[in-house]
Order: structure tokens, then C-alpha cells, then sequence
């Protein structure tokens, strides 16, 4: 896929999944256990400054990576670095990314409900 633009929607996403975690701790952190959830930081590309998320911890070890907001040209195949503070926690291989920004647009713009001027005109009021 070839982009029209460096800043197209379409290569941007807030979500991804990663492979099992390794964790250099060799655990999960402990509020990831216990609430499924964590915020933290993360990274994909080595200097590239650190984006807040939320991590989901998935049964098989892996985890699901909610941006706070989408980033640009994460490929699958890069490793997802997680940070909490200053602390590298571990990474994943990214497997799968959720929609981009593009068909997130694509999709509201289609599937916004007809406005009630639109309606009213069908449907006469009783």
C-alpha cells in the first residue's frame, strides 16, 4: 500500500497486537495481572520519543497495545518496547494492527445515522 502523502490517515492506527511479551522481569507486571490493564509508554522504532498507552493482557500471553493517540507507519514485524517510568518492562513482535485513522473516517462518514430533517421528510410525523 502506498500512501498519497507522508501524513495520510491511512498510515495511522491506535491499536495493535503483539505476539507473547517477553518480559524482562520474566512476569507480567503485577497490575497488568491483576487488572487485566495498564497504562504505560511504548515504543516501535529505536529513538522514536515514547507514546502513552493502555496495554490489555490476552490469555495467551500477548497483548492488545491502545495508543492515547494514533501513530504513524507501525508495520508488522517491528518490536513494540514497553516502558513504565524510565523502566524498559519488555517487547513484542507486532502481529496485527487494528484499523487506520483512514477507514476509521471511511466508516463514520458512512455509518452516521441520517439526520432528523432527513427522516422527518420520510416519515411524516404522527
Amino acid at each position: 500500500f502506498k500512501a498519497p502523502s507522508r501524513d495520510h490517515p491511512a498510515l495511522y492506527r491506535d491499536l495493535l497486537r503483539t505476539n507473547r511479551v517477553h518480559w524482562i522481569a520474566e512476569e507480567p507486571p503485577a497490575e497488568l495481572v491483576r487488572e487485566k490493564m495498564m497504562e504505560c509508554h511504548f515504543r516501535f522504532r529505536h529513538q522514536m520519543a515514547l507514546v502513552p498507552c493502555v496495554l490489555t493482557l490476552n490469555q495467551d500471553g500477548s497483548v492488545w497495545v491502545t495508543l492515547v493517540k494514533p501513530a504513524r507507519a507501525i508495520t508488522p514485524g517491528q518490536f513494540a518496547v514497553f516502558y513504565k517510568a524510565d523502566e524498559c518492562l519488555g517487547s513484542g513482535k507486532i502481529l496485527r494492527m487494528g484499523p487506520s485513522v483512514y477507514t476509521m473516517q471511511q466508516g463514520k462518514n458512512r455509518g452516521e445515522s441520517p439526520k432528523k430533517e432527513e427522516i422527518d421528510k420520510i416519515e411524516p410525523a404522527t
